[in-house]
């Protein structure tokens, strides 16, 4: 530590912990592989979408709870969940809104636009997988409303290689918000 922030910080300052990011390129390709996440689930090509999810998914979006400063470690619930799944039930959830006529939560279809940014992937311990923090903003909109309802979160990926391509292994979505902001989340994230 410098002399000036000695002088300053009234504590110490600890040093900046973080994993070994990758390579521009393979930086590149991840960001690709979610850049095709959002476009497969924004054009509602949801049979296609399993292609690109592992057969060992966790799709987990947990509930947030508001929690004073000290306790801002355990913001978010690691049992309840807005949505808990593996590849076998989103499986489940995509034929029934494509194949069946009993998804009345998405008939008519929301249009939404998934905006994913602040791409940052890391090396793990496990050859060929990558762990991936993202920014999402998702815009929907429903039936003749005028207006968006907007929802932001930070994912936190696990993808690995596969052939060519990635395929998504994990993702945790956690929601900025404490209450969501729309009267259902029949949507992925």
């Amino acid at each position: 530590m410098n002399n000036t922030a000695e002088k300053i910080a009234p504590f110490e300052i600890p040093p900046i912990d973080i994993p070994k990011p990758t390579d521009s390129i393979t930086h590149y390709q991840v960001q690709q592989f979610l850049h095709l996440d959002a476009y497969l689930l924004d054009h509602n090509r949801l049979a296609e979408w399993l292609n690109i999810l592992a057969p060992d998914l966790r799709y987990f979006v947990p509930v947030r709870q508001t929690r004073e400063r000290v306790d801002r470690d355990k913001e978010f619930s690691t049992t309840i969940g807005h949505m808990d799944d593996d590849f076998q039930s989103i499986s489940m959830r995509v034929h029934r809104l494509v194949n069946t006529k009993s998804a009345w939560s998405e008939d008519p279809a929301s249009r939404v636009r998934r905006f994913v940014s602040n791409v940052s992937v890391w090396e793990t311990d496990v050859d060929g997988e990558y762990d991936v923090n993202s920014y999402l903003l998702m815009t929907r909109n429903r039936f003749y409303q005028e207006d968006y309802q907007l929802l932001s979160a930070e994912r936190h990926d696990r993808v690995r290689r596969k052939g060519e391509t990635f395929e998504l292994v994990s993702r945790e979505v956690r929601m900025d918000q404490a209450v969501l902001g729309m009267p259902n989340l029949a949507i992925f994230l």
